[in-house]
């Protein structure tokens, strides 16, 4: 069983930056494609970014392109996501998931394993 737990949310202004980390636990992690989503009040959970199990290939919502970047350290059991000029419509709680099916997923049906979130917040 695969155990995802981030970390790194907080309170910042707008334009400010965050860096969220997941550690992850339990089976093979480098095995795993893996995500971050964001669900803010009252709106559906959404796909923010997505990186495959070598961390070659990557993808970014639309909203997030060209501020944030995934990574990830497969010998550390890590991923993280650095997020610039981070703006107020970016304010949820973020989670990391973890895939079993190959290349960069952005469906949240598609993963299998959740952290419990963290909450990031932006305020103008």
């Amino acid at each position: 069983q695969l155990q995802l737990v981030e970390s790194g949310g907080g309170l910042v202004q707008a334009g400010e930056s965050l860096r969220l980390s997941c550690a992850a636990s339990g089976y093979t992690f480098g095995s795993y494609g893996m995500g971050w989503f964001r669900q803010a009040p009252g709106k559906k959970r959404e796909f923010v970014a997505a990186i495959n199990w070598s961390g070659a290939m990557t993808n970014y919502a639309d909203a997030v392109k060209g501020r944030f970047t995934v990574s990830r350290d497969r010998p550390k059991n890590t991923m993280d996501l650095q997020m610039n000029s981070l703006k107020p419509e970016d304010t949820a709680v973020y989670y990391c998931a973890a895939s079993t099916i190959l290349g960069v997923r952005d469906k949240d049906h598609e993963y299998a394993y959740w952290g419990q979130g963290t909450q990031v917040t932006v305020s103008s």
